[in-house]
């Protein structure tokens, strides 16, 4: 009997194992951001989970952030599945980003006519033109370093990086470092030829029937690729990762921020509107969503917030401009410094800066002075725009009495009597009483006389 049970369960495994056995396909096209970055990582857990026998990431970009990379290339290197970088289709390209990430992968791959490379962290690039008085001399050293320390660092740093990830893999890593430090390329024909990748293949079919065999190096140890007859599956792009794509632009991340952040503060300054609530809320919340996995500089974002604070003060405080100023100097270099990278065309631009920050001013001082005009002007409204008003004695008063005033009936006090009907100015008030005085009173005393 127990023989039997053996038996069932090694079956009910091995066809748990035959279902579950297949090839995940993951696309990135366009630049390595946090969008796709979140999109393989996922996507990577997702084939373990599924007990996936190899992952294919199909890839076609021109390079991207330096902090994604390092998470994709982290994950790759930690994954349970093998994972084969395919560049792809042909006219593709593994620039910059892409080029580490192949590197990284256990079998790289390229289509015909693709190219890779160019992998010199761009904000580095070019390198400063030789001065007239010393021309550039032919036989220098392409691969010298440059002069700035910080690009050297960083160039060194990069190139120590790539050439680490070509040694774990066993490829050429004299030209990985050649692809950093002179920011080169190489077709896909030639980059089969210096063993910079594995396999040349035509399509998908054809770098399964390639890569058939071979054995790769996981975390847990080396295994044989069984890739015949496994079925494809891709993996496609969920709701977060197309939401991240759409919002994780910085420039849109940074208007979505800030009119979730003026939409609440109209919303705080007139309770009960709910429209600048609501949409103020959606858009923050959309903002910070975008924003964790960007590289944000969180004293960026803390001065954001301290200028339109200040901005705001300023049209319920009037400093005669200390504050809007102080605010506007805070709400700018808080834009500056928000997106924490030296990516070209990745941070917040100023086309967008500028304009916010002067409309913000502008808002700021307008109300601001509107606040300060409103105090100057006399008491419309409440007691205190009782003394000096007009009113009717509504009965015969001695010293105290009843009369109209303002469409309201009041206790009032006279020092000299009235008469029912009199007319009566106020002169004071003392809690729920007025002091009166009759209009014509100076005109009634020279009767007398």
């Amino acid at each position: 009997m127990a023989r039997w049970l053996l038996l069932l369960l090694l079956a009910l495994l091995g066809t748990q194992s035959a279902w579950a056995a297949g090839v995940s396909v993951l696309t990135v096209k366009g630049a390595i951001s946090p969008a796709s970055a979140d999109y393989l990582l996922r996507g990577l857990d997702k084939a373990a989970e599924a007990r996936a026998t190899l992952v294919v990431i199909e890839m076609d970009t021109p390079g991207g952030l330096d902090s994604s990379m390092r998470d994709i290339i982290k994950a790759i290197l930690a994954s349970r599945v093998p994972v084969a970088t395919y560049v792809s289709p042909q006219g593709a390209r593994a620039a910059s980003a892409g080029t580490y990430i192949l590197y990284a992968s256990h079998i790289a791959a390229m289509a015909p006519a693709t190219n890779l490379g160019a992998a010199t962290p761009v904000e580095l690039m070019p390198s400063p033109a030789p001065t007239p008085d010393k021309p550039a001399d032919k036989k220098e050293n392409k691969s010298a370093p440059p002069q700035d320390a910080k690009a050297s660092k960083a160039i060194s740093d990069a190139a120590a990086y790539i050439r680490s990830l070509a040694e774990l893999r066993g490829r050429n890593a004299d030209w990985a470092e050649k692809a950093v430090r002179e920011a080169v390329s190489l077709s896909a024909e030639a980059a089969l030829k210096a063993k910079v990748v594995d396999v040349l293949a035509v399509d998908l079919a054809d770098l399964l029937k390639q890569i058939h065999g071979r054995k790769v190096k996981l975390a847990s140890g080396e295994i044989t690729l069984d890739t015949a007859g496994l079925t494809i599956t891709r993996i496609e792009a969920d709701w977060r990762t197309r939401l991240l794509a759409v919002i994780g632009d910085p420039s849109l991340a940074y208007l979505l921020l800030m009119l979730g952040i003026y939409g609440l503060i109209y919303e705080f300054m007139n309770p009960g509107m709910l429209f600048p609530g609501v949409v103020g809320g959606i858009c923050l919340l959309l903002a910070l969503f975008a924003l964790q996995v960007m590289p944000i500089n969180y004293v960026g974002l803390g001065l954001i917030v301290l200028g339109i604070a200040m901005m705001a003060a300023e049209a319920f405080l009037p400093s005669f401009g200390v504050l809007g100023l102080g605010g506007i100097a805070a709400f700018v270099l808080g834009s500056v410094l928000l997106i924490d990278t030296d990516l070209p065309d990745y941070g917040v631009p100023w086309a967008l800066i500028v304009p916010l920050a002067v409309t913000s001013a502008l808002f700021s001082f307008a109300v601001g002075g509107m606040a300060l005009r409103a105090r100057q002007r006399p008491v419309l409204t409440g007691g205190e725009e009782l003394p000096g008003m007009e009113g009717v004695a509504e009965e015969d008063i001695d010293s105290t009495g009843w009369a109209r005033v303002h469409g309201e009936l009041w206790r009032v006090q006279s020092r000299v009597p009235l008469m029912r009907g009199a007319k009566v100015r106020v002169t004071a008030r003392h809690g729920l009483i007025l002091e009166v005085e009759p209009i014509n009173s100076t005109n009634k005393e020279n009767d007398h006389v």
